[in-house]
């Protein structure tokens, strides 16, 4: 009997699970930015009662390694629901766009080693940006010219190799974003110079991650206070590789990201 009832459980919590990734592919709408012969496919939340008369700020978060493929979906499985939830919505009204990177490519041009554990992780500093990071990067750009979109207040943010993303989108656009964060991420300490005095920064990692090394993440965040920088760093001490969890848990997170607004 009481496997039956632990049978009857997981169903209704997959069940429950699907009907949430329903409810959060409804509110973002399916789009794909075509570039010559590439296609980007991304979704994108508006705000309540969206204007084009009205401004808003535009938050661009780049998935995780996992979240990779083409169903344009999958990459709304983590830190969606931050951006639909109904308080935040009506709190911080803005456009939020998730692409989607391909399963063969990748967010950061990195050199990726998963024979070790952690995984070893070189970022090469002159190397072109990937496909994918170069449509989303030619993406933003759209976006900063249309006449609904507060040029002042650019975000972005991701985690695992999306907050690696993050590092790199911005060291290439370093004009551009007025506040990001990245969460489990790394990248190369020398290209923070570029931006550190021009793009409020908050690095979260766990201290047990096994998959991407929090030095990493230690490492940007050192580059970025030597180059002039005043970043926020959250550690958490017993957090393994999942740390997203506990930073899309933040209560001040998305209060901070609104409160930065780009002036140059």
């Amino acid at each position: 009997m009481k496997k039956y009832y632990y049978t009857l459980l997981i169903l209704f919590l997959c069940f429950s699970n699907n009907l949430l990734s329903q409810g959060n592919s409804n509110l973002y709408e399916s789009k794909s930015f075509i570039h010559k012969t590439d296609t980007l496919k991304y979704r994108i939340q508006y705000p309540e009662n969206f204007s084009i008369g009205k401004k808003y700020p535009v938050v661009l978060f780049l998935h995780g390694a996992g979240e990779r493929g083409n169903d344009n979906k999958k990459q709304l499985v983590h830190g969606s629901t931050l951006f639909t939830d109904e308080i935040n919505r009506g709190a911080f009204p803005a456009i939020v766009i998730f692409p989607q990177c391909p399963q063969n490519d990748y967010w950061s041009n990195a050199k990726v080693d998963r024979t070790t554990k952690p995984i070893s992780l070189v970022y090469p500093l002159n190397d072109a940006p990937t496909k994918s990071l170069n449509l989303v990067m030619l993406l933003m750009d759209n976006f900063f010219e249309k006449q609904y979109v507060d040029k002042h207040k650019m975000y972005v943010g991701g985690l695992s190799m999306g907050g690696m993303g993050t590092f790199e989108i911005l060291y290439r656009k370093p004009n551009l974003f007025a506040a990001a964060f990245s969460i489990c991420g790394g990248g190369n300490p020398a290209s923070v110079k570029t931006y550190a005095k021009k793009t409020d920064l908050w690095v979260f990692h766990g201290a047990k991650d096994d998959v991407v090394n929090p030095l990493l993440s230690v490492n940007m965040v050192h580059a970025y206070l030597q180059a002039g920088g005043k970043p926020n760093f959250t550690l958490y001490a017993d957090a393994n590789h999942n740390s997203w969890d506990a930073a899309f848990a933040e209560p001040k997170l998305l209060p901070w990201l609104f409160s930065k607004s780009k002036n140059n």
